[in-house]
């Protein structure tokens, strides 16, 4: 408890030195002493949380007198939790649902200003973190702001840099004064405290700034979850005292606490007490199982306002994004779309279409022959497979290609609900996704909470909830197909690694490659122990371990190259 309060006491100047993100001494500047010190921001009010461990007190901050809101969001339509509207920014007039391309230091890689106007980007998103180290806030603040740094004459968002907790955290140290990161360009400890996050946002001259939070991961459970989940709420108010443009600059706040529903709770109560512009769920797509990620959604879209934005942080993938506007999300962002076009993946309506695939060599269709984009218009699978293997324009086309794609699947989104056919909308882009009607359970979960109806698309709307074991085939082997090699080996290493009595008839050696081969030189069965020959399938759909209780060999009969050439060698050698 007292090194607690130490911390704190030196959080706000009482005590204690440290170097900052622009290398100087002191943590407090004039200016946030006077920030700080203004009549109308009172710091008197103390809640106390029910699971506060260490008797945490989180001082409450009301931003609506002196944070004039810079943004006026107006719902246009509903479809029950799931609305369309319109965000007016200082710098642009937004339809929401929107997707967010990631633009780390002010660019998005491989594409022009005018190429993400053309495809409909509305809001670049920056991050403080990397924009301090290069170019630099001064630098910025001198041109007049991001801005004008990069002639984007849209909406911009920028990052608090609390992410960096998560991806540099063998570089980062967390305490209640701030975070303290190992430069990666010099390795100088820099400070990153509230204050300094919002100033530096300040200086950028972003639409929407983030404030900073404790960020951890969501497989990361205890204590610390709870102890971000505090200091998150207490760093809240620290970052409203900073905010010096908040008639031009909109301050979200970002929920979190992990994957406990109670700690959220506590989080969303204590941020809408704070009367903020808009709010951020963060904490998500880090590694959790998607039940809990659409359950954590649910119950923070629930609760937040509904006369205010709500934006569910590094959430990218189409299915995810329509998931989440059922539920009452307006914003998202990810580096998925440009990062996977990077390594030659496009987005298409049925899901990814992997263009570095050796049969699209000979392809001539678009990537996608329902897109009007300029790459689908106007080259080839074939011709964009040669350049994604060759050339780095390949991944530009895609990138832009996979933009569009997104851009779309948000004014899809808007129109959708504006016009009252939002339910059709979900059950389309479901029967595309998924044809065979087999929708992930969660999925199907999701909608019934969100009040969609889809089992229209489903081969059966019982069935989507089902374990996936009980469609399996009783009678697993033997095969009369064939099995890729990959899943051949990777079956092997799970027997031999399970030692058990029934499982004990394979071999604990994988034949050599190249040991059995049937058409197509693609591998056809295991060489076992005891001198039998297991025959494989080549796809196994929902697979399970089989059980081999019962099951029969087929006697070995040797029909490998690699044996008659040792016996020829051996023939020779005598």
């Amino acid at each position: 408890m007292k090194k607690v309060e130490r911390e704190r006491r030196q959080s706000v100047g009482q005590s204690g030195n440290s170097n900052n993100m622009f290398g100087g001494t002191s943590v407090w500047t004039p200016m946030s002493w006077r920030l700080s010190l203004k009549p109308n921001i009172t710091n008197k009010v103390q809640a106390v949380h029910p699971r506060s461990r260490q008797g945490y007190t989180t001082p409450i901050t009301t931003a609506s007198e002196t944070n004039a809101m810079a943004l006026s969001f107006e719902v246009l339509g509903r479809f029950n939790r799931a609305r369309a509207a319109r965000l007016t920014l200082p710098h642009f007039l937004c339809q929401t649902p929107l997707f967010m391309p990631v633009g780390t230091q002010g660019t998005i890689k491989g594409l022009t200003n005018s190429q993400l106007e053309d495809i409909g980007c509305q809001i670049i998103l920056g991050n403080t973190y990397h924009l301090a180290l290069r170019p630099t806030s001064e630098l910025l603040d001198e041109v007049g702001g991001l801005h004008n740094f990069m002639n984007w004459q849209r909406a911009l968002l920028t990052d608090s840099g609390g992410f960096q907790m998560v991806s540099l955290l063998h570089l980062a140290d967390i305490t209640e004064k701030g975070v303290t990161f190992q430069s990666p360009v010099d390795g100088k400890p820099m400070l990153l405290t509230p204050e300094e996050s919002i100033q530096i946002q300040n200086r950028i001259g972003a639409d929407i700034i983030m404030a900073l939070d404790d960020v951890v991961k969501t497989t990361i459970t205890g204590p610390r979850v709870e102890e971000a989940m505090h200091r998150t709420l207490r760093w809240i108010d620290r970052c409203i005292a900073a905010h010096t443009r908040p008639h031009d600059q909109n301050l979200f706040g970002i929920v979190q606490g992990g994957l406990d529903p109670i700690l959220r709770d506590i989080c969303v109560k204590g941020l809408v007490e704070r009367n903020l512009p808009g709010y951020a769920i963060g904490g998500l797509s880090g590694g959790e199982d998607k039940n809990s990620f659409w359950r954590v959604v649910a119950q923070c879209t629930a609760a937040l306002p509904e006369d205010k934005p709500r934006y569910v942080m590094g959430v990218g993938y189409p299915l995810d994004i329509v998931v989440c506007s059922a539920l009452g999300a307006d914003m998202y962002d990810c580096v998925y779309p440009t990062r996977t076009a990077r390594f030659g993946t496009a987005l298409i309506p049925e899901g990814v279409l992997k263009l570095k695939h050796r049969k699209m060599a000979d392809d001539t269709r678009p990537i996608d022959p329902s897109c009007p984009c300029m790459v689908c218009k106007n080259y080839t699978r074939a011709y964009i497979h040669c350049l994604v293997t060759k050339d780095a324009m390949g991944s530009q086309l895609l990138s832009y290609h996979n933009l569009y794609y997104m851009m779309q699947l948000s004014r899809n989104l808007h129109s959708s609900i504006v016009e009252g056919r939002f339910p059709e909308f979900v059950c389309d882009f479901l029967r595309k996704m998924f044809p065979n009607g087999d929708v992930p359970e969660w999925v199907c979960d999701a909608m019934e909470v969100a009040g969609i109806d889809i089992s229209s698309c489903c081969a059966s709307f019982s069935s989507c909830k089902e374990d996936d074991s009980n469609s399996m085939p009783k009678e697993v082997f033997p095969f009369k197909k064939k099995m890729p090699l990959g899943l051949i080996l990777g079956i092997g290493r799970a027997f031999r690694r399970k030692r058990t009595s029934s499982l004990d008839i394979l071999s604990s050696k994988r034949a050599p490659r190249g040991y059995y081969k049937g058409k197509n030189c693609k591998p056809t069965g295991f060489h076992t122990r005891k001198g039998g020959y297991v025959v494989m399938q080549e796809k196994l759909p929902n697979y399970v371990v089989p059980d081999l209780t019962d099951f029969k060999l087929k006697p070995y009969v040797s029909q490998c190259p690699l044996e008659v050439k040792t016996s020829q060698a051996s023939q020779t050698a005598k």
